[in-house]
């Protein structure tokens, strides 16, 4: 821990402020605050690399138009950000997937060599104390959401790994070569495909943590039956909370996931903790499916398609985001602590990853102090706090790495 627990201020720590934090050194921190500088806080998913792709931008600066930046990440005392190396199934089906993720690891390393004293890649649990010594870098590991990138070519987990990637999300928002997804309505392979064994089968031996969200039921089932080592669920929500809502874990399923080992990743978006919002996202994922066939279409005959921005950007204008409150983020850990014990619940932002629409109090990587607030306001002890904050992630993925038997 980096500096002593202040444990009778945080008992007496008042309910959930919403107030903006301290950006400033001469300003006294909130109880918040100090447990968020002496936690260790891991956050699962964060977006940032595909907006550096859109529009570079020097992240150890302030950055007001993105949700993670260096600044606020260590105003929010986050220590280690799973940095999404994500592709769509556009590009699946373009070919482009391997291409972009690795520009956007390029972008990562770039910025960790821009930024030294700022950044650093974290590539296993057991280099965390001596690349956080100083309690100066935010280290950043690598999530690849979407297995596309690796096509049929099982040799390139090995390469990906080599880059650092550190867990995979098989499919994301259409089945793909490996897994069927929770929002897709073909369900191809029932499952997980024969391929998709393959691949957890590597990932087991190369220690590269299976992620199961995005999936759907009949694949995180096929995942848990297949894996030999836990599985986590990156940046998920409860399905108590959003009946009918596939992308969300239900309760059997995340059971499952603790039973094995793991840990669920608990979401901030609207779309995950909320039941409008996830409705909406549902729509959205139907309609994108729909516009990504349009535009396949019109490739073949020669026609110029439109960008898949320019579609995002409609969808947004007519689905603004709702007014959401932290509540509903406090709502889902209490429920997943009760549910799988707090040794299985961990938190993945979706921070740069859902268009704004966050809850109130939940904005960016400053927030995680208001988090932790309305954790100590609704009772959960500093212990469990600190094992949802980011210790339980480690474990997991230290055990992940355990069971690798690379040569």
């Amino acid at each position: 821990m980096r500096i002593a627990a202040l444990a009778l201020a945080l008992a007496l720590a008042p309910a959930v402020s919403l107030a903006p934090l301290a950006a400033h050194a001469d300003q006294p921190l909130s109880a918040g605050q100090r447990f968020a500088q002496d936690a260790v806080i891991v956050d699962t998913h964060i977006d940032a690399p595909s907006l550096l792709l859109r529009n570079w931008a020097d992240l150890g600066l302030d950055t007001p138009k993105v949700e993670f930046d260096y600044p606020r990440a260590r105003q929010g005392g986050l220590d280690v950000a799973f940095m999404s190396i994500y592709t769509s199934p556009g590009e699946d089906a373009a070919g482009t997937a391997t291409q972009t993720a690795h520009t956007q690891i390029d972008a990562v390393e770039a910025m960790v060599g821009r930024r030294p004293d700022q950044f650093a890649v974290l590539r296993s649990p057991k280099d965390f104390e001596r690349l956080n010594a100083h309690n100066q870098r935010v280290l950043l590991a690598l999530g690849m959401e979407n297995g596309a990138p690796i096509g049929d070519d099982l040799s390139k987990l090995k390469l990906f790994f080599d880059r650092g990637v550190r867990y995979i999300t098989l499919a994301h928002s259409e089945d793909n070569r490996i897994s069927d997804s929770s929002y897709s309505r073909k369900r191809t392979w029932k499952g997980l495909s024969p391929f998709g064994e393959k691949v957890v089968d590597e990932m087991n031996r190369l220690g590269i943590m299976v992620d199961v969200s995005h999936l759907s039921d009949d694949a995180v089932r096929a995942v848990l039956a297949r894996s030999k080592a836990p599985v986590i669920a990156s940046h998920s929500g409860l399905r108590h909370f959003t009946p009918g809502f596939e992308r969300n874990l239900s309760d059997e399923l995340a059971k499952a996931v603790a039973a094995k080992g793991g840990v669920v990743q608990v979401v901030f978006g609207n779309a995950f903790v909320d039941p409008a919002s996830a409705a909406d996202t549902q729509a959205y994922f139907v309609a994108s499916a729909q516009f990504e066939q349009e535009q396949a279409a019109a490739r073949k005959r020669g026609e110029t398609p439109k960008s898949s921005e320019a579609f995002d950007k409609e969808w947004e204008a007519a689905h603004p985001p709702r007014a959401v409150k932290i509540d509903a983020v406090l709502n889902q850990i209490d429920y997943a602590v009760k549910l799988l014990g707090p040794d299985h619940v961990g938190i993945g932002s979706d921070f740069d990853g859902v268009s704004g629409a966050l809850p109130d109090g939940l904005k960016s990587v400053a927030d995680y102090p208001n988090l932790i607030e309305g954790l100590k306001a609704r009772g959960h002890s500093d212990e469990t706090i600190r094992k949802v904050l980011g210790g339980n992630l480690l474990r997991v993925w230290g055990e992940v790495e355990a069971k690798a038997v690379r040569p």
